[in-house]
């Protein structure tokens, strides 16, 4: 039975990866013209549908905002019951239907028509009711649903979402949309704190730090990293520069080498030419340089891109933190 299942997870994933790239290879001129028509307008964007569609309209409205284009889900129901007040004279509408027939939108374009909204369509079934009155239709089709009665909204739901994502995104790209733009409308949570914040504001200062010099022996090294346990110690030269780092696990590793370790010294185990990061550098550039490599890092020593001298650490755990560390 659970192999099974594991066989019909899959087959439900792979189903709507497959709808994915199809609807990528149908993409054509109509989605310049999409992007034309939304860019033209400076108010909100509206978006509708009903049912599932409805759902993924919603997320789709809470991505154009958080990329910094105002934008409201609108209930097709409740819309011909008084929301229509919602329009200003030239907002655009995104219409997502999965049969391209459903009578509540019908009925809703027909009055947007009526205050000149552009219509964009994402439908799955493009040659329709719906796909006839529209500005422009985006082919939101799929051979089938994932389920296997191909019932339940699930490749289309998925297809309809992708589309409302790349016209987000590519809202985004043509508006020159920053990622200091997308930390102003993210003041809170981890994304925000990520692009706010410096790596300055959240590193152990250099003198909350273990340190050596190169012929430090390893159990002095040792003894400087219990004392400030963040997992490393920062070899310097004579002017303060970065020489290297002795982590953690370079001290394990020297443990299994050498029998006896008196005679080894901070040079003979510290990694030379570690990744560095400037204190004004953003926790989102940090922690793409700890995360986004082959083996991820735990501490990235921090270094003044003027000076050249070694300044502090950052723990990935400390980029985390929901709060800066606190300046001794």
């Amino acid at each position: 039975m659970e192999r099974s299942l594991l066989q019909s997870a899959r087959r439900v994933l792979l189903a709507e990866a497959q709808a994915l790239e199809e609807a990528a290879t149908r993409l054509d001129g109509e989605f310049d013209r999409a992007i034309d028509l939304l860019c033209a307008q400076q108010g909100k964007v509206l978006l509708t549908g009903i049912g599932k569609s409805g759902i993924v309209a919603q997320k789709i409205a809470a991505t154009f905002c958080s990329l910094g284009q105002p934008a409201v889900f609108l209930h097709p129901v409740e819309a011909l019951h008084g929301d229509l007040g919602l329009y200003s004279p030239g907002d655009p509408t995104v219409v997502l239907s999965r049969s391209g027939n459903t009578g509540e939108l019908l009925r809703l374009v027909a009055q947007l028509r009526a205050l000149k909204s552009p219509v964009i369509g994402i439908l799955g079934v493009p040659k329709s009711a719906l796909g006839a009155l529209m500005d422009v239709v985006l082919d939101a089709s799929v051979r089938a649903e994932a389920d296997q009665n191909n019932l339940a909204p699930t490749a289309s739901a998925v297809v309809a979402l992708g589309l409302g994502d790349a016209l987000a995104i590519g809202l985004m790209e043509r508006r020159g949309f920053t990622a200091e733009d997308f930390a102003r409308f993210h003041p809170s949570g981890q994304l925000g704190r990520n692009l706010r914040l410096t790596v300055g504001e959240v590193m152990h200062p250099l003198e909350q730090v273990a340190s050596a010099v190169g012929e430090d022996p390893l159990r002095k090294v040792v003894i400087e990293m219990t004392q400030h346990s963040l997992g490393a110690a920062c070899v310097l030269d004579a002017e303060g520069r970065l020489a290297g780092i002795v982590t953690d696990g370079d001290v394990r590793r020297a443990l299994q080498r050498h029998d006896d370790i008196r005679a080894v010294v901070a040079r003979d185990v510290m990694t030379q030419r570690p990744s560095t990061v400037s204190p004004d550098a953003s926790v989102h550039e940090a922690l793409r340089m700890m995360e986004d490599r082959p083996s991820q890092i735990a501490v990235l020593p921090v270094v003044d891109e003027q000076s050249g001298r070694c300044v502090g650490l950052v723990r990935l755990h400390d980029l985390y933190q929901q709060i800066p560390q606190p300046r001794h």
